[in-house]
């Protein structure tokens, strides 16, 4: 532990303006805040037996209107909760984004209705890691049959020319495919900056609001280029106090850990064969003074685990062990060549793991022990991974791909259907430290996409809709997709931005970017 400076200091982490910088804390490298005038801040108030927000009074006195939500007629409603229910023939009710009643026959007046007769209702996926920049750089003919270390350094020069007109973009048209496919809530793991491309994590929450769709972005980073025995090029590294002094802007101007938060920040250096140790040291300080999670890729090949005994002369979790870097504030992604009495350590510390499995075949990497860490309790949620290691941003097939790859491997001793289905729901909501996503029930976040059981491919296939995702699969885009509260997809389009439009936006500046 560190300690602080002598004096009353403490950290605001909402954007108020009332706070000087102090003296630094011994042995960090980074500055506390003292108070300088008050914070204005007021947390959102919700009933505790309903979860429904207390609206404040406006300047005339008068309570703010409310945003209302009802859905009828669900045929099956699988809620993804402590007792696993699945209701049928019910209507849900939200008001201001919290779901206020799940039931039978609600005749509420209601801001939006659907009809959902016929309809099979989900949590909304939650999607805790990807690169939403990689958008731009897919099914390139060149890195097509690269393992990781060589597709890395290959694409790192393409990577190296971002900026913020390649973000915005490639955010909106990534996520636009994701919330397509149900997925509600996504974290994005961004670590290239490239000197003056501008504020490239601000642009990221920007696309995230003009769609609708609940954002976790991460301040990435990477210390060793080339020269310093890592892989990325010098143009895209940074100093650890650059990077220390970025990562409180960001938790400063952005993280909002309140109910139902629509933006958070974690901070994320990229692996440990692109940073040093005294970037993982300090991130894993900074994180923990402002309460916000650690994230990094770790275990994913064989030769991360070679790299690194031979740097450090020990296994990259034990390595990270004596960082600071487990705890049930920190998950990694991929976690293929963990060996037993690792998958121990992240069940007894609660640290977990991002599988994505689709990135891991395409690359060559392996297969993750996901039955065994469930079996042992590690926390574990799904992701899609980049984008160029994907060749996608659909986390309801990575759904499929999860369920068909363990049952492959491991037969009866795989997760079920359902089991995935919860992994990328609630599972993956405790990955980010949410316990207001990644279920179904009163008092939680109204996240939720629907789907017409009578459309042709699912004929005959809806007995076990628990299942029905993992086991058949949706292959097209949902019916509806609810954030919030708010429908930002209907009828399987994103009601929020012009598709054709963007798409079309999005085309001309990725010819622009790979031209460059």
């Amino acid at each position: 532990m560190h300690r602080k400076p002598k004096g009353k200091t403490y950290t605001c982490r909402k954007k108020c303006g009332g706070y000087v910088f102090a003296k630094k804390c011994a042995g960090v490298r980074f500055f506390l805040r003292r108070k300088g005038k008050p914070c204005n801040y007021r947390p959102t108030r919700y009933n505790r037996s309903t979860g429904a927000q207390i609206l404040r009074k406006n300047e005339t006195g008068e309570r703010t209107n409310m945003k209302t939500l009802l859905i009828k007629n669900i045929a099956s409603l699988v809620s993804c909760d402590e007792q696993d229910r699945v209701y049928e023939n019910v209507d849900l009710y939200a008001e201001d984004g919290v779901i206020y009643a799940i039931g039978q026959n609600f005749e509420k007046p209601a801001d939006e209705t659907i009809d959902a007769s016929h309809m099979l209702c989900y949590p909304g996926l939650v999607n805790t890691h990807h690169h939403l920049y990689q958008q731009f750089s897919r099914n390139l003919p060149q890195v097509q049959n690269m393992e990781l270390f060589d597709w890395l350094k290959t694409l790192y020069e393409i990577w190296k020319n971002l900026d913020t007109d390649v973000i915005r973009l490639s955010s909106l048209t990534g996520m636009g495919e994701l919330l397509k496919h149900g997925c509600t809530t996504c974290f994005d793991h961004h670590y290239v900056f490239p000197a003056g491309a501008g504020d490239l994590i601000g642009t990221q929450f920007e696309a995230a609001s003009a769609l609708g769709i609940r954002m976790h972005c991460s301040r990435g980073s990477m210390d060793l280029s080339v020269k310093d025995g890592g892989l990325p090029p010098d143009s895209v590294v940074q100093t650890v106090d650059e990077i220390m002094k970025d990562s409180m802007r960001l938790i400063e101007t952005y993280h909002d850990a309140s109910f139902g938060s629509m933006r958070q920040v974690a901070l994320a250096p990229c692996s440990p064969f692109s940073v040093s140790a005294e970037l993982l040291r300090q991130s894993a300080i900074l994180a923990r003074q402002y309460h916000v999670r650690l994230h990094t890729h770790l275990c994913e090949t064989k030769d991360e685990e070679k790299y690194m005994l031979e740097r450090e002369g020990m296994r990259p979790l034990a390595f990270m062990q004596t960082l600071g870097w487990v705890g049930p504030d920190v998950w990694y992604a991929h976690g293929i060549h963990f060996n037993d009495e690792e998958l121990k350590l992240l069940a007894d510390t609660g640290t977990g793991v991002c599988h994505c499995p689709i990135s891991n075949m395409k690359l060559a990497s392996g297969i993750a022990r996901i039955p065994e860490m469930l079996a042992l309790g590690v926390p574990v949620g799904l992701g899609v991974d980049g984008s160029a290691s994907n060749d996608g941003s659909s986390l309801m097939e990575e759904l499929r791909v999860a369920f068909l790859l363990h049952r492959l491997n491991a037969s009866r001793k795989a997760p079920s259907g359902y089991d995935i289905l919860k992994m990328a729901t609630k599972g993956s909501a405790r990955l980010l430290g949410r316990k207001d996503i990644g279920e179904l029930s009163t008092g939680k976040c109204c996240d939720l996409f629907l789907i017409d059981s009578r459309r042709l491919e699912l004929t005959g296939a809806c007995y076990d809709p628990k299942s029905v995702l993992a086991t058949v699969g949706v292959r097209g885009p949902v019916d509806y997709t609810v954030v919030n509260g708010r429908i930002v997809v209907k009828d399987g389009c994103l009601v929020t931005i012009d598709e054709e439009r963007t798409a079309r936006e999005a085309q001309a500046i990725c010819d622009s970017y790979l031209s460059r």
